[in-house]
């Protein structure tokens, strides 16, 4: 075990050893890496929005959600305050999921277009969705150091997801961001990226081997609220992924 600010998770090494999804999930939720994060977390589920007073917050990192062989990989910046980091899963119990969902549900991806709570009976289809980083910040942005002492268990976990991924979606900037730094980081990876960092827009693509990465606008209400992201526009990145898994172009 390693000390990081204070704060006890396990070491990169024992991180990279962990054989499968379940396994990183059972570490993942009582890493406590990050001090402001792990306090900030914590303090959120005690004070509570008065909304949910009366709900257990969860309060710790949360993992990610969906088949652990999915060929689509979604990725988030981090959980929300009163969603994730309330509900326990990711994208759900806030506005956010409430774009997100009807979404993926309307480009098939989903057996339901709707995220309130973790036994509401949503299923993902060939879809895995996770967040670069596990912890909610404040003002919903984390720092780097957090981001890079996060990063151990990205890195890991698409590393485990990568023998049948066949998609990944970055939702917004920073997580287009975390993507490339850790599929530049993975050795059979690597050479297959373009030399330069594509700019993050959304619908960019970049077929990297036999796969391909996508971006898209984060379905935050700051791109939601504007009209910066409008309906259907996400539905429409999601159907090119899965026709990517089907044909392969």
């Amino acid at each position: 075990m390693a000390w990081f600010g204070r704060c006890l998770m396990l070491s990169e090494v024992a991180i990279s050893k962990l054989a499968d999804i379940k396994s990183l999930d059972k570490e993942l939720i009582k890493c406590d890496g990050c001090l402001r994060l792990k306090l900030w977390r914590e303090e959120v589920a005690v004070t509570k929005r008065r909304a949910y007073q009366d709900e257990t917050y969860w309060g710790k990192p949360v993992p990610g959600f969906g088949p652990v062989d999915a060929q689509i990989i979604l990725v988030g910046l981090a959980p929300g305050a009163h969603g994730a980091n309330r509900t326990g899963r990711i994208f759900t119990g806030d506005a956010s999921g409430d774009w997100l969902f009807p979404e993926l549900f309307s480009a098939g991806l989903a057996n339901q277009p709707t995220s309130k709570g973790i036994d509401d009976g949503l299923q993902l289809i060939n879809t895995r969705v996770l967040c670069a980083v596990r912890c909610v910040p404040p003002d919903n942005k984390a720092e780097t150091s957090e981001r890079d002492t996060c990063s151990v268990w990205f890195h890991r976990e698409i590393e485990l997801l990568m023998p049948t991924a066949k998609v990944i979606v970055a939702l917004g900037a920073f997580a287009w961001d975390s993507l490339w730094r850790t599929l530049r980081a993975q050795a059979d990876l690597s050479d297959q990226l373009p030399t330069k960092k594509v700019a993050f827009t959304h619908g960019a693509e970049v077929i990297f081997g036999d796969r391909l990465l996508l971006a898209s606008f984060h379905p935050s209400q700051q791109n939601t609220a504007t009209g910066k992201l409008k309906v259907g526009a996400m539905a429409e990145i999601f159907l090119r992924a899965g026709r990517f898994t089907r044909s392969g172009k």
